[in-house]
């Protein structure tokens, strides 16, 4: 027995009376309804009406008439013509408008039954395969969320990973500790002052900044921490650590981007830079941005050949490179933001790594 109700609608109570006998003996639940407007109605008031059997000609409106207005709320309920034989014509053309099929008058009913029969045997293949494609999409959804989640677990471990290691390399000189978490969360943030938003970008640029002092893991410690002026020989032994950086990095997949950054993070927007002595757009806009970060943490950090200069001093040194050492569109991004905020990040990025200097979770300015 069929769970979905047919609709017989026509305007003659004989030919009503006649569809919904038969198909009620043969286990089918059936409405009726003796014009399109009542059918209509009907319809809409219920939600198991799967099959609808209309005569095409009726007073009011015809059962093309009610074959549109169905389709247009349910694509989905199979619309069997009833004609008589002059209209045959209507109803074949009917068919290209969505009908399923037709039956003639005079009926014989073992056809009425085996069109029905196939007219519901579509629909239940219809809405079969409708629930098998949610059912899949909604499988799909699951797994994409599944794979999103190891995804970002797996960045995460990256980042955590990559944390660990440039916190290591800080920590191998007292005055720059902390130095590389500051300069990612700088040029995270200029990054978007400019407008970047692509995440793979900004990603990049944050793995370029934290990683980009770790060409220095093969520069001697008597060079790297030698208290005095580097000679001409030390000085270009120490230039060499970009390349080095750049070699570490290279080879590593999620790292290839950023080891751009790391190679060319020492070139100056007027070319007199190193290793390359690229010049304005020819170095990396992540390079480029990554400069500003590194000049303002620099600045604004304590070192042993210098005193700490305020953020407003070194607000002045930018400007007066601007378009020697920095890129100017980069300058004036950072002046964006409030000088007074910079300044407030800054303490809370040095006071939160002071308290907890290899708390991965803690430092975590990704």
């Amino acid at each position: 027995m069929n769970k979905s109700r047919i609709l017989i609608v026509d305007d003659e109570e004989d030919i009503r009376s006649l569809l919904s006998e038969f198909l009620d003996s043969i286990g089918y639940k059936v409405k009726t309804a003796k014009n399109a407007s009542e059918a209509l109605d009907l319809f809409k008031s219920r939600k198991d009406i799967g099959l609808i059997m209309s005569d095409i000609r009726m007073p009011g409106r015809t059962g093309l008439d009610l074959l549109s207005d169905i389709k247009q709320i349910n694509e989905d309920v199979i619309f069997i013509m009833i004609s008589a034989v002059k209209d045959i014509e209507f109803a074949i053309s009917a068919m290209s408008k969505g009908a399923y099929d037709y039956v003639s008058k005079p009926f014989k009913l073992a056809q009425v039954k085996l069109v029905i029969e196939k007219g519901l045997e579509k629909r239940r293949l219809i809405l079969e395969n409708r629930e098998y494609q949610k059912s899949l999409e909604k499988k799909v959804k699951e797994r994409t969320r599944e794979l999103q989640f190891a995804l970002e677990r797996l960045d995460k471990t990256y980042k955590n990973t990559l944390q660990a290691l440039a916190t290591a390399l800080d920590m191998r000189d007292e005055e720059t500790q902390g130095h590389s978490l500051r300069v990612l969360h700088y040029s995270s943030k200029i990054a978007k002052l400019m407008g970047i938003k692509d995440k793979e970008e900004i990603k990049n640029l944050e793995y370029g900044a934290l990683l980009h002092d770790i060409g220095k893991i093969g520069i001697p410690d008597s060079i790297l921490r030698k208290p005095s002026q580097l000679n001409s020989k030390e000085w270009k032994i120490m230039k060499k650590h970009p390349e080095i950086g750049y070699k570490i990095l290279r080879d590593i997949d999620f790292l290839r981007d950023a080891s751009g950054i790391v190679l060319h993070h020492h070139e100056n927007f007027d070319g007199s830079g190193y290793p390359e002595g690229l010049k304005g757009e020819e170095i990396p806009l992540g390079a480029r941005i990554f400069a500003v970060a590194d000049a303002v943490d620099a600045m604004t950090s304590k070192r042993l050949y210098r005193e700490t200069l305020t953020f407003k001093e070194a607000a002045k040194e930018l400007k007066k490179y601007k378009g020697v050492r920095f890129d100017p569109k980069v300058i004036d991004a950072f002046f964006k933001k409030d000088l007074k905020k910079w300044e407030k990040e800054s303490a809370e990025i040095k006071k939160s790594f002071k308290n907890n200097p290899l708390d991965i979770q803690s430092n975590n300015f990704f």
